[in-house]
């Protein structure tokens, strides 16, 4: 079993059950369960200090929801399992979709949203 990580915040002895993070290009802090790792640029943080935890003048605060389940059921490894398990599977007639390739449909500041390119790569529409 791992050592109880506690919190950032000097002379807090609480043990942490959130983290934070900075994503400086968006201007946002972004607080959400506690990692499974500990990160150099992260912040872990106890209850009672992510409860009273506000964002730099400018800055956007988002709260991710956390579970109230820490452990996973037999269901979600299950699950998951199965969820491998068909991706392994080949596709019908032998053919792969291609990892990492896409047509970007949409960015929010680091992350973007791919669209799956047919297998002839991309379509020309008349407007093109």
């Amino acid at each position: 079993m791992s050592p109880v990580r506690i919190c950032s915040r000097t002379a807090c002895k609480e043990p942490a059950v959130f983290t934070l993070t900075y994503v400086y290009r968006d201007s946002t802090a972004v607080l959400g369960p506690l990692a499974t790792y500990a990160e150099p640029h992260c912040y872990d943080l106890c209850a009672e200090h992510s409860e009273r935890l506000t964002a730099p003048m400018g800055w956007e605060l988002v709260r991710l929801p956390v579970e109230e389940q820490t452990e996973p059921s037999a269901d979600d490894l299950e699950a998951l399992a199965d969820a491998v398990r068909e991706a392994a599977k080949p596709a019908p007639g032998g053919r792969q979709e291609p990892v990492g390739q896409g047509t970007e449909v949409g960015r929010r500041g680091h992350l973007r949203v791919l669209r799956s390119e047919p297998a002839g790569g991309p379509q020309k529409t008349g407007r093109d």
